[in-house]
């Protein structure tokens, strides 16, 4: 029987990321939960980051300040992200773009609507990634983000 495993590796400019975890009899789902919910929410940040570097986000930001989502607008939230002023934000910056192609605008315009969403949802208080899970063993590693 070959080994089963999970294995990531990023060196990639000031991200350099190498995490394995061994699958056997003995590995419990909890331990592979948390593994991967470890490594998406690295993923995530990296997706934020990197478009951060091709879409002026802070459009986005203001747009998601303008509505004034407090804890508990959930229904606000979902429907301010869908109305008209956030898309027109994203609709913006992404054709403001030089040397894209639509469909490649279209998916930019895609992520900067993911990334509003998580933000105005988050502003709710909801729990929008795994990244704001107190997972035992990663506590030493959220403090020193923070």
């Amino acid at each position: 029987m070959s080994d089963k495993y999970i294995q990531f590796i990023a060196n990639y400019e000031d991200w350099v990321s190498i995490r394995k975890l061994k699958i056997d009899e003995a590995t419990d789902p909890k331990s592979i939960m948390e593994f991967l919910g470890s490594l998406g929410t690295s993923i995530d940040s990296k997706v934020e980051e990197n478009l951060r570097k091709i879409i002026k986000l802070e459009k986005v930001d203001e747009a998601i300040a303008a509505l004034d989502i407090g804890k508990k607008d959930t229904s606000k939230a979902l429907e301010e992200v869908n109305s008209r002023k956030v898309g027109s934000a994203i609709k913006e910056i992404t054709e403001g773009l030089e040397g894209l192609s639509k469909p490649e605008k279209k998916e930019l315009g895609q992520f900067c609507k993911v990334y509003a969403m998580k933000k105005a949802l988050k502003q709710t208080g909801i729990m929008v990634d795994y990244s704001e899970i107190e997972i035992p063993g990663m506590k030493r590693i959220k403090k020193k983000k923070a």
